[in-house]
């Protein structure tokens, strides 16, 4: 089966304008393809320009659509306001927000500085909730019918995770916000969900977070019932049916698109995968056994 196949028609999202946080580069650069792909215009944002400008012209030149390249600290709400001003400017609309800047340190939580730990909480909570907030407003305020939000967050968001504290804590208050507002902000047309992604392996996220080779010897394809990582294009086909008109009756929803990983380690017995048959086969004889006498 070829999991980099494209799942949407053509013109699934044209006409739309998408904002992508994080879109220069791994997961927000393959979905930002993809929308430009399906018809869409699409404004990608980060702090690094010169990045984003290459990822742009990239982009416009593999699939013929529209990119422009925004610099913003979503940390700072002022540049989040100037960010969705510019490309009101250029496009003259907003249709969708796709909250994909992250941060991340793999590490025991005392050996962090509190800065450290402010880091992540401030890009991934912090920065989901400045460009919600700026870009909720100006949809209630201008009355636009209809207006979708789409959060990047993780599995542990749900149950939390030893090492990936700071992580896990803004993780999980972005899923919170993703289902408050999808009841509270129903009314004025604007939907609310989330992609909760298993291993999706991209070279920096997974060089600063496994550094040479640790990411050998903690093979993440060995943790998923599927025995293999994810296609970023089969993520990039969830996020665009997410924001697409195909989905307008989704709203609060999380998606885990992980091959079962999570539910593997959630399953108490689950460990009883490593028996091998012949063992099994020994266990049921001696419950027949004992059955017997």
């Amino acid at each position: 089966m070829d999991y980099s196949a494209k799942m949407l028609r053509d013109d699934a999202l044209k006409g739309k304008v998408i904002v992508v946080t994080g879109g220069g580069s791994g997961l927000g650069k393959a979905m930002t393809k993809y929308f430009m792909e399906l018809g869409a215009d699409v404004a990608i944002t980060s702090r690094d320009l010169e990045k984003l400008k290459n990822t742009a012209a990239e982009l416009e030149t593999e699939t013929g659509g529209s990119c422009l390249a925004v610099q913003c600290d979503v940390r700072h709400y002022d540049q989040v306001e100037a960010m969705l001003a510019e490309v009101l400017k250029t496009f003259g609309k907003v249709d969708v927000l796709l909250n994909n800047a992250a941060g991340n340190f793999i590490s025991p939580t005392e050996r962090l500085s509190a800065n450290a730990f402010d880091t992540v909480i401030d890009i991934v909570l912090k920065g989901s909730k400045n460009c919600t907030l700026a870009f909720g407003k100006h949809w209630i305020d201008s009355k636009q019918k209809t207006a979708t939000i789409l959060n990047i967050v993780t599995t542990y968001a749900f149950t939390g995770s030893a090492y990936v504290v700071p992580s896990a804590t803004a993780k999980a208050g972005v899923l919170a916000m993703t289902k408050s507002l999808a009841v509270e902000w129903a009314k004025y047309g604007i939907r609310s969900n989330a992609i909760a992604p298993g291993p999706f392996p991209t070279k920096g996220a997974w060089d600063r977070l496994l550094p040479g080779d640790l990411a050998e010897k903690f093979d993440m394809s060995k943790k998923v019932p599927l025995k293999r990582v994810g296609d970023h294009q089969e993520l990039a086909n969830l996020a665009a049916y997410l924001i697409s008109d195909f989905s307008a009756y989704i709203n609060g929803e999380v998606v885990v698109i992980d091959g079962g990983e999570w539910l593997q380690g959630a399953g108490q017995f689950n460990l009883l995968e490593q028996i091998p048959p012949e063992m099994w086969d020994m266990l049921e004889s001696m419950i027949k056994a004992k059955k017997n006498k």
